[in-house]
């Protein structure tokens, strides 16, 4: 048993209950009611339902304020638990401001892995480790369970170490030890998940090693087995104030259960609205549950908004009114009025960059009709990093200036200078900064002193590591594994610069064919990381990025140029981040790109977790327009360039759940009728293919299948409309045909590859050819 001195709790309390208790209480100042009524309710259980921009952090400061100045609590009796130390500094840096002075003693508060990590020092002994253990950063993490998987003669590349490290995390974040986790997990990672979760565990031991999972994991252990050590714990904090509830996993939710038991003087702050955590291990049900949990508990809801207009937050209410699984609020402002929210579809990704770049600097200029706003207060918020270069590439070319939040950007990412050292090695083998970033990505067995022999051949001949490589492999300076793949890799670099000199060679197709060829495109998807997804979209996005350009040098020079023409200094930026990495940040403009089915919401998290995929996709959408204060911009292309092929796109159904007075529609009249979803789509076919039955009827899915068969026609330049004059259609004047949004219609008139349909419901439009079928084609769509 470890020592243990409740007097070690209180030292350092430097101010006593009765001196603050006289005080007044200017912390109460400009509160309204609601945020007054939240922190006065200081005994049992209280959730505080904070919509966004609510002020929220100010009401649960001044509630820890509240329980000092009153003497209801010593500082060390309060725990006050955040998910960041950035929201821990704030929140003791206004309670100081509060109190009038520095609050000394109040050693709980702060995050749950720095509040574990004292704790589980203390009692370290309790779950086999000593009170100096060390905490595993991810790459250690890594290493040790390449060790394990060795261990066990598993073929780490078949079975990464990265995806061992998730599978673990996730396990840890449900509380389950090697012997909680349940038999359906036994069958993960090759059937021997739970055997080297073990196998890994008792390596920590040894190791005096913790992760950051064990840390909630072994606190929530001791709790459980030792209810001596849990009672004094529930003695000293008396009161529990918990930030971001409707982001806890399950270790962190039993962990505040635990120590709330015996009390009840909790007060959870969250917003189940903004829960958008679920990929990595956040429980909504968490805050939806609190009252079930938490009997006679009071639920106080803060509604007023004191970050956006009226517009902005009716738009956001209607849209998150759709999600069945809610508690329920609705936010309103003192302030009437202001721009509506906007909305505007494009006719690529390519002019949506374009327009919203254009937009950007007229604002900055102050042309639109209201008051300048600087770079610095825009920004443009996606749902997937790929989306970003279509951007990154615009605003490069045009010199305006931006940043990357949460990421580097698009050209400085490992994939992408992966892939263009690849690039450029097939434009020029002799240039040795591009051979030594990727002559052993992906593995090939050169190891160091493999590349070291390729160099010095390469110093000895005075040429380029290219004909060094040659020349190691003829004099037997490289044999073995190493050897064979070396010779593919030289073989293929001048096959590559042979195909980039051949007349007629489609530098998008030779692109393809190198990271093909090359392994790289194997190698992320064989990676069971969850970055790997992510960076294999972006290598997509870079062979897109081609079609601008006449040939592969080109397209490199003109990345070098934009890259050297960079405005790193200039005082204003435009921020780029994805909705994600916006949680919790404002700004007066922001541009909501890419609202098309299948994008926003995204298929994958709604074909991995269906209904409860998509209302955690649609509470996305609430966070994003919710970062507004004056002006919200939502936007969507009518085609995309998907897996090599132009696929005309349907706007994101969440559009069609916009209230209709609330948005301004500015979509011209000749892309798609002057609107879209209940902000001016007239009832008929694209109502109802907004619905999701829709896109599960047979008819639908045949209509997919036979779209999928017929050739779709290219743009050459994806940054303008461009008509294929040398096209020859497979229609006719007077044919009858379907597309998907606009259903049946009439040609009118066809020139190239672009046909002038009158579509009976969406009126004249011009179309791409191949985005239409043969109405016969699609007579037993039920729509």
């Amino acid at each position: 048993m470890s020592s243990f001195d409740e007097s070690d709790a209180f030292e350092g309390a430097s101010l006593s209950a009765r001196a603050m208790a006289a005080r007044p209480a200017p912390y109460l100042d400009g509160l309204n009611p609601a945020q007054r009524e939240a922190v006065e309710a200081l005994n049992g259980p209280v959730l505080m339902l904070a919509g966004a921009g609510t002020g929220k952090t100010r009401a649960l400061t001044a509630r820890i304020a509240h329980l000092l100045a009153r003497g209801q609590a010593r500082p060390n009796e309060i725990l006050a638990v955040t998910f960041t130390n950035k929201a821990a500094r704030e929140m003791k840096e206004r309670v100081a401001r509060f109190m009038g002075e520095a609050v000394e003693g109040m050693p709980w508060m702060g995050t749950f892995h720095s509040i574990c990590v004292k704790i589980l020092r203390r009692h370290a002994e309790l779950v086999g480790l000593k009170s100096n253990f060390t905490i595993l950063d991810t790459d250690d993490q890594i290493r040790l369970l390449k060790q394990v998987i060795a261990a066990a003669n598993i073929d780490e590349k078949r079975w990464p170490a990265r995806q061992l490290a998730g599978l673990i995390d996730n396990w840890k974040n449900r509380a389950w030890g090697p012997e909680q986790v349940p038999s359906a997990g036994a069958s993960a990672f090759n059937h021997m998940g739970t055997e080297l979760y073990a196998a890994y565990q008792e390596r920590l031991l040894t190791l005096n090693a913790v992760d950051f999972g064990d840390l909630l994991l072994h606190v929530v252990t001791i709790f459980q087995n030792h209810p001596d050590i849990l009672e004094q714990y529930q003695r000293w904090f008396r009161y529990i104030l918990v930030d971001e509830y409707q982001d806890t996993n399950i270790a962190q939710y039993l962990w505040l259960r635990l120590l709330a038991a015996k009390h009840k003087n909790i007060c959870c702050v969250g917003d189940d609205d903004q829960s958008i955590y679920g990929w990595r291990g956040a429980e909504v049900g968490n805050i939806l549950r609190f009252e079930k949990d938490f009997p006679g508990a009071k639920v106080i809801k803060l509604e007023q908004n004191y970050r956006s207009t009226e517009h902005i937050l009716a738009a956001a209410s209607g849209l998150i009114s759709a999600n069945a699984g809610r508690l329920g609020k609705t936010l309103w402002t003192d302030a009437e009025g202001g721009e509506k929210v906007r909305l505007i579809g494009h006719w690529d990704g390519e002019e949506e960059a374009r327009w919203i770049g254009e937009e950007a600097e007229a604002l900055q200029r102050g042309t639109r009709g209201l008051d300048p706003v600087s770079l610095n207060d825009q920004s443009i918020l996606v749902r997937a990093s790929h989306q970003m270069r279509a951007f990154e590439d615009r605003f490069l070319t045009i010199g305006l200036p931006y940043r990357v939040i949460g990421g580097p950007r698009f050209y400085e990412r490992m994939e992408t200078r992966d892939a263009m050292a690849y690039f450029r090695l097939a434009v020029s083998p002799e240039d040795d900064l591009a051979f030594e970033r990727v002559v052993n990505t992906p593995k090939r067995g050169l190891g160091d002193k493999g590349q070291q022999v390729i160099q010095r051949s390469a110093r000895e001949a005075g040429a380029s590591l290219h004909v060094g490589a040659r020349r190691a492999l003829a004099s037997g300076g490289l044999s073995g594994r190493a050897a064979g793949q070396l010779l593919q890799f030289v073989d293929n670099i001048d096959r590559w610069h042979g195909l980039t000199l051949r007349e007629g060679q489609s530098h998008i197709e030779l692109a393809e064919m190198i990271l093909e060829e090359s392994g790289y495109t194997e190698m992320w998807q064989n990676d069971k990381t969850p970055e790997a997804p992510g960076r294999l979209e972006n290598l997509k996005e870079l062979v897109k990025a081609l079609e601008a350009f006449d040939n592969l040098q080109g397209f490199l020079e003109h990345v070098s140029l934009i890259m050297d023409n960079d405005s790193q200094d200039a005082d204003e930026k435009i921020s780029i981040m994805t909705l994600h990495a916006a949680k919790g940040l404002e700004f007066p403009v922001v541009f909501l790109p890419g609202w098309e089915d299948g994008l926003f919401p995204s298929q994958r998290s709604m074909d991995e977790s269906g209904l409860k995929g998509l209302e955690e996709e649609r509470r996305l959408a609430y966070v994003g327009i919710t970062r507004a204060e004056r002006l919200c911009t939502i936007s969507f292309a009518g085609n995309r360039r998907v897996y090599g092929q132009w696929q005309s796109q349907l706007p994101s159904r969440f559009i069609d759940e916009l209230p209709a007075r609330h948005v301004e529609v500015l979509t011209p009249p000749g892309l798609y009728g002057g609107g879209y979803g209940a902000a001016g789509m007239s009832a008929g076919i694209e109502e109802r293919a907004a619905r999701a039955d829709v896109y599960n009827s047979p008819g639908w899915k045949r209509l997919q299948e036979r779209s999928a068969t017929r050739p779709v026609s290219q743009p050459r330049e994806a940054r303008n409309v461009v008509i294929d004059l040398d096209a020859v259609s497979d229609f006719t004047e007077g044919d009858r045909v379907f597309h998907q949004k606009f259903g049946y219609g009439t040609i009118e008139g066809i020139e190239g590859d672009k046909l002038e349909v009158s579509f009976e419901r969406a009126g004249l439009k011009h179309v791409v050819a191949g985005f239409v079928v043969a109405a016969e084609a699609a007579d037993d769509v039920p729509f």
